[in-house]
């Protein structure tokens, strides 16, 4: 596997973060866990449920010592998404992400989710669009007890 960087750019090897100071390639020779600077994603940026999970599967490619329970946690995620959407398009993303999951396959699993977040972001819109219209509107002279 080769890996192409760009001055100051991290990659995350085996739990390690390398930066380079100028322009690179790095080649594995061997089997690792490995993630590129513009796949991590900040806490902060976990404002979802299907980007939490994201964020569990990342940290158990970043840091091979908290793996377990970053799965684990993985898991009782992608379990209770499962139970709360009825989409056929995600149920059938995240049964991959979970095929995925069990073949240690992290990376493919964080692939397959940033492409799921688009989906997931139109039916927040479209919840968050029905609420709106299912509001119940009130004249204002009524509101304040005027006829």
């Amino acid at each position: 596997m080769r890996l192409h960087l760009k001055a100051g750019e991290k990659v995350f090897i085996n739990g390690a973060v390398l930066s380079f100071e100028q322009k690179t390639s790095v080649k594995l020779l061997n089997d690792a866990s490995f993630l590129l600077e513009a796949y991590v994603m900040q806490p902060e940026d976990t404002t979802t449920p299907l980007r939490q999970l994201y964020f569990y599967i990342q940290t158990a490619l970043i840091d091979p010592k908290t793996e377990m329970d970053s799965l684990q946690r993985a898991l009782l995620m992608l379990a209770s998404i499962h139970m709360a959407i009825e989409n056929a398009d995600l149920l059938e993303g995240l049964a991959t992400v979970e095929a995925q999951i069990k073949k240690k396959r992290y990376f493919d699993a964080l692939r397959t989710l940033k492409k799921l977040f688009e989906i997931e972001m139109a039916i927040w819109s479209e919840k968050q669009e029905e609420d709106q219209t299912d509001a119940v509107v009130m004249p204002f002279a009524r509101a304040v007890g005027e006829n």
